[in-house]
């Protein structure tokens, strides 16, 4: 079982690597709010955040280490190449992606959103599945003071901050993927999916597990600015070749 959010990119990350491995799974969205508590219960108070996977009845947080007990238990298809340099590579782009950008994609797109009351509607309605018509008022309003609390997301100075940490990440990743098909290897690997999965809101590929009605202006400006990178091109030719829906 995986307990999970669908617009959270970490939870693309768990479940593009369960998908790709062809692990049948159940999946469950906890109540809106409440996935704090659920995961620190599922994890025996090790972690608050999703994703966690519940695997011969131990809960298993955090994206990187659901992926290396899946390399583990299937290692067919492989994630993580044979080659140990590569290995070493490709588990280093892994946590840069996971620490360096991860971080500012969801800083960056959870302020946008939260900024505009018609899209913060949206996530409301996406975030919070059993919400009460009569009481979106006060849900709009609690799930933007969580994500602030949570994520820092309701500074125009940090949103502006994280948006220079993602271009750097970008830059990195437009180099990285120089004279390369793969990020390592020669073939799909975690530090492919990681990146990929990441990068989702920035890409929104046909694939993506959510996308808002419109963008915010000021994520069509940051869209304008980076569209042309290859990176961007990257992450969508990641999802046709190696994502499944699911």
């Amino acid at each position: 079982m995986l307990c999970h959010v669908p617009v959270s990119h970490y939870s693309e990350k768990a479940r593009w690597a369960l998908d790709y491995k062809r692990v049948p799974h159940t999946r469950r969205w906890p109540p809106g709010g409440l996935h704090p508590a659920v995961t620190w219960v599922l994890t025996e108070g090790r972690g608050q955040t999703v994703p966690v996977l519940v695997m011969d009845g131990e809960g298993i947080g955090d994206s990187t280490e659901i992926i290396r007990r899946l390399e583990e238990r299937v290692p067919d298809p492989p994630l993580y190449p044979s080659d140990p340099e590569e290995r070493r590579r490709a588990l280093e782009l892994e946590d840069y992606f996971d620490q360096e950008l991860g971080p500012y994609v969801r800083r960056t797109a959870y302020h946008h959103i939260t900024t505009d009351p018609e899209l913060l509607g949206e996530l409301a309605a996406h975030q919070i599945q059993y919400g009460i018509d009569a009481l979106e008022p006060f849900t709009k309003w609690t799930l933007k003071q969580v994500l602030d609390l949570r994520y820092a997301t309701g500074s125009a100075e940090r949103a502006r901050d994280a948006e220079e940490r993602m271009e750097r990440a970008l830059d990195r990743l437009d180099a990285e993927l120089e004279g390369r098909e793969y990020l390592a290897g020669g073939q799909f690997s975690v530090a492919d999916l990681t990146g990929a999965a990441l990068l989702y809101p920035f890409a929104l590929p046909p694939q993506t597990p959510w996308a808002p009605s419109r963008l915010p202006d000021a994520w069509n400006e940051f869209q304008a600015r980076n569209g042309d990178r290859p990176s961007h091109a990257w992450v969508l030719e990641m999802y046709r070749r190696h994502r499944s829906a699911g």
